[in-house]
């Protein structure tokens, strides 16, 4: 099942559905729990599939690149950081590269949305906690991450977490294909099977300490291959059994904006 959150472009009113082959079918679960008018998939435009949650990410879950960006760190526990949920964003819409904050990258990701929270749930428990699965790309403005210690800013940005374009039910994530492409041009390509700490080990950490609530996100880390964005960009993540996440670039202000 592919659930996503949508509108039509003269009515921006979001609204959930069920995509089934090339329509998009009005869901209302809070009511009835069952699809009723179906929508054209080209004629509609896709929202985040999440909104008003948490969205937690996971810094340095691929080996390789933490070799990448910060060679010889190792840490006993995962590295947490939070975005706002004003930066998430839908399939299609620019992202919008701040003025005067130097290096913007992207980071295709493996997103997870809980379907029941919970706190301390055991590891052999987590994924029936899931909703399901959708791609992500974890913008981030690399000089402001170094500069701050704090990742707050440099992550959460307008814009700078592009989600969707739907949320796939009943989907294993330990062993699926990850990629990203920038411009036509292939730059990352793994498998969740690559995680240092798999979606489970995740789910159990972060409700350690967190009660989790259904609707939170969790980023579950980028593999090597990040690179930096410009204007005009166009940046693919693409996740085996999920689909396609693509958004343009924009310089805040237009291409001429530092």
């Amino acid at each position: 099942m592919k659930i996503c959150r949508w509108c039509l472009p003269q009515d921006p009113t979001p609204r959930w559905g069920l995509v089934e082959d090339d329509c998009v079918w009005l869901w209302e679960p809070e009511a009835t729990g069952s699809a009723t008018d179906a929508f054209p998939l080209a004629e509609v435009h896709m929202l985040p599939p999440a909104s008003h949650c948490r969205v937690f990410g996971i810094g340095r879950n691929y080996a390789e690149h933490i070799e990448e960006l910060n060679p010889g760190w190792s840490s006993p526990e995962p590295l947490v950081f939070m975005k706002p949920d004003s930066a998430l964003t839908g399939m299609g819409t620019p992202i919008i590269l701040p003025r005067g904050v130097g290096r913007v990258d992207y980071e295709g990701e493996l997103a997870v949305v809980m379907g029941r929270g919970g706190r301390h749930i055991r590891r052999e428990d987590a994924l029936d906690h899931v909703l399901g699965l959708t791609c992500a790309n974890d913008i981030s403005a690399r000089d402001l991450q170094q500069s701050d210690g704090q990742w707050i800013r440099a992550k959460g940005y307008d814009t700078f977490c592009p989600l969707g374009p739907w949320i796939v039910k009943g989907l294993d994530p330990r062993d699926l294909g990850l990629r990203t492409w920038k411009n036509g041009q292939l730059v990352q390509d793994a498998r969740t099977s690559h995680m240092v700490r798999p979606v489970d080990a995740l789910i159990a950490f972060l409700s350690s300490f967190c009660t989790l609530q259904a609707g939170d996100v969790i980023l579950t880390g980028t593999p090597a291959g990040v690179g930096a964005l410009a204007h005009g960009d166009v940046v693919r993540v693409e996740i085996e059994g999920i689909g396609v996440l693509e958004n343009s670039v924009q310089a805040e202000g237009g291409s001429h904006a530092s």
